[in-house]
């Protein structure tokens, strides 16, 4: 089972493309920006109302839009010029923020306002997500597509890195009201650049705007696709398999793992624990760069990958040593976006040309969207059997169905690629 692109050798390769650089550092400014929203925005909810089942519907709204619009959203990147389409996801990021701040300004922020913005705020998300791959394909060609997508989300995970001590900074230099308004002004430079480049994501490499109808038979039509794509669907199954048991649930639950381990109880302790995977998801977008085996876009490494994080996610899980907590998150984040920009770029790779955002909202939609259920089997399974078994076993079923997609792909017998 492979697929049937060589990557080009040289480390870094996307970097090789103006466009591309700034991309990346504005993308990692918007990414900031969108967790310094989640930063003013829980703390505000949580002042403000006390619920722990509003800001349980945080976490849901930000992941629901990604299942239930994944393929729609790809549609549209397919449709439109893509420029246009993330310029909408940022301007509603925006309206978002602006809002927050002009509630809590007035004083008239109520429990409907922040079920309202916080779905604006998932939405927004969900629609960047599919524009910006066919974006990133359109500027850098197949060739270094899977540099571009490893460093892509290298610059989303520096923004998440960075997102919460920027957030907590404006937060206590100028309130949230200011905070989140200065927040507004962190998305502009993309939007304002993306009137500058000439990419739209259709330009070039078999990109092709189709003038099919944006439907619900259109998003069966793309599943009946997929279904019949060996390569594509067991990226699919990879992602929303682990998404759907653990995506990062753990961590809305990392307060209690840090209480629950000798040494990580208090401020630091979680701190570490909590920055530990995203971490490691950055040493991996460098790192894995000069890596010859890991940029040949192969499904085989994107599934051994996948066992090894299930199994750094089972380790955290039940480890009550510190420092073996930290080390397995590390790994766990690592290996996280090793194998789903791998896979990420073997869908592209695949994709039809016509119908390529199609099938990209859907890898998202399984990759992001099917995250809601990992908040169930984590979250509600480990009020019933403790944090640490649910999260284990999660991720136990997480490597037995990677382990099979593996033993699956190295058959004769199944005609992959």
């Amino acid at each position: 089972m492979t697929a049937a692109v060589a990557p080009r050798r040289e480390a870094f390769a996307a970097l090789r493309h103006a466009d591309f650089r700034v991309y990346f550092v504005l993308g990692l400014v918007a990414m900031m920006a969108d967790n310094v929203e989640h930063v003013i925005t829980y703390w505000l909810i949580f002042e403000r109302f006390h619920s722990a089942a509003l800001a349980g519907f945080a976490v849901i709204s930000h992941w629901a839009p990604f299942l239930l619009f994944g393929i729609t959203f790809g549609a549209l990147a397919d449709r439109f010029d893509c420029r246009r389409i993330i310029q909408a996801g940022q301007g509603l990021f925006i309206l978002a923020s602006f809002s927050w701040a002009a509630l809590f300004l007035t004083n008239t922020l109520e429990a409907w306002h922040a079920v309202i913005l916080l779905i604006v705020h998932g939405l927004a998300g969900a629609l960047w997500s599919p524009a910006s791959q066919l974006f990133l394909y359109d500027v850098v060609g197949r060739d270094e597509l899977q540099s571009a997508v490893r460093l892509n989300a290298t610059s989303r995970n520096l923004g998440i890195l960075f997102g919460p001590s920027v957030g907590s900074g404006l937060l206590i230099a100028l309130g949230p009201a200011n905070g989140l308004l200065v927040n507004c002004l962190l998305y502009v430079p993309l939007i304002a650049w993306l009137f500058i480049t000439r990419y739209t994501g259709h330009m070039h490499h078999g990109a092709g705007r189709v003038p099919q109808a944006i439907s619900l038979a259109d998003a069966w039509q793309t599943l009946k696709d997929v279904s019949r794509q060996p390569v594509i669907l067991s990226m699919v199954v990879l992602a929303g398999a682990t998404s759907f048991l653990v995506g990062n649930a753990y961590q809305a639950q990392m307060p209690a793992f840090s209480a629950d381990i000798p040494g990580a109880q208090g401020e630091v302790g979680y701190g570490v624990l909590l920055t530990a995977s995203a971490a490691g998801a950055v040493a991996a977008g460098f790192s894995l760069e000069w890596s010859t085996w890991l940029r040949r876009a192969s499904v085989l490494p994107a599934l051994a990958m996948g066992v090894a994080w299930a199994l750094a996610i089972a380790v955290f899980a039940f480890t009550r040593s510190y420092v073996l907590a930290v080390v397995a998150l590390f790994i766990a984040g690592f290996l996280n976006l090793a194998f789903s920009s791998l896979a990420q770029t073997i869908v592209q790779l695949e994709a039809p040309p016509d119908r390529r955002g199609r099938v990209v909202g859907l890898f998202s939609m399984s990759q992001n969207g099917l995250r809601v259920g990992s908040g169930l089997v984590v979250g509600v399974v480990g009020a019933a059997v403790g944090i640490h078994a649910s999260l284990g076993y999660a991720a136990l079923v997480s490597l037995a169905i990677c382990a099979a997609l593996l033993l699956l792909a190295r058959s004769p017998r199944v005609a992959f690629g």
